[in-house]
């Protein structure tokens, strides 16, 4: 394996280049452990270490420390650590890690999120979101199946209602277009069709709904 090129990530990291490919990124007391140099071959023992043992006793330290301030998804974490360019097996083998030890749980995640949100916004704006920070959809199906049975269950029709309260519609005086208004409005936080219909055509003002 010869070391065709060796680039500076940061002042005191170094990106390193074996066959023409990037390969990872050491720092420089490693460069002169395992005397990585431009041009000069590296023993196979020598990337061996580098890969099973330096780098990814890296990345699970990485991972902890981010995991200290707050929660992620398996796709957050494994974003992060490309971030700091660690190679591929090693953020497998690092998430692999963290997740043994239930610190990264996309399933929790998920139904933390939706207690939060369930008053607040739509079953599939919060299906949205979950998806796009990288959690699968049977597991946020699953996820408000579970809070259902412990009872967080979601009123769509009451919090629609709650939102059109709030920007002071009244169904008895609003026109064609404030109608049309409130319904993109509603579309677009996420409600089903249906359910912003009803909403449009009660009586919202006696706080009931």
């Amino acid at each position: 394996m010869l070391v065709t090129q060796i680039t500076e990530a940061s002042k005191p990291r170094y990106r390193v280049y074996i066959d023409g490919q990037f390969a990872f990124v050491l720092y420089k007391g490693e460069l002169r452990k395992f005397q990585i140099k431009e041009g000069q071959e590296l023993p196979e023992e020598a990337y061996r270490e580098i890969m099973t043992q330096i780098l990814p006793k890296r990345a699970k330290l990485r991972s902890m420390n981010l995991l200290q301030s707050r929660d992620y998804t398996r796709k957050q974490l494994e974003e992060k650590l490309r971030q700091g360019e660690y190679p591929q097996p090693c953020i497998d083998e690092a998430v692999a890690y963290v997740e043994s030890y239930g610190y990264v749980d996309d399933g929790r995640y998920a139904r933390d999120f939706i207690e939060y949100n369930v008053q607040s916004k739509s079953r599939m704006r919060i299906e949205t979101d979950l998806m796009r920070k990288g959690i699968d959809k049977e597991v946020i199906r699953k996820s408000f199946d579970e809070l259902s049975e412990l009872g967080v269950e979601q009123d769509e029709l009451a919090l629609a209602c709650d939102l059109l309260r709030k920007k002071k519609y009244c169904a008895e005086t609003a026109t064609r277009q404030e109608q049309q208004k409130m319904y993109g409005f509603l579309y677009r936080k996420g409600f089903h069709q249906d359910t912003i219909s009803r909403a449009l055509v009660l009586d919202i003002t006696s706080n009931s709904v």
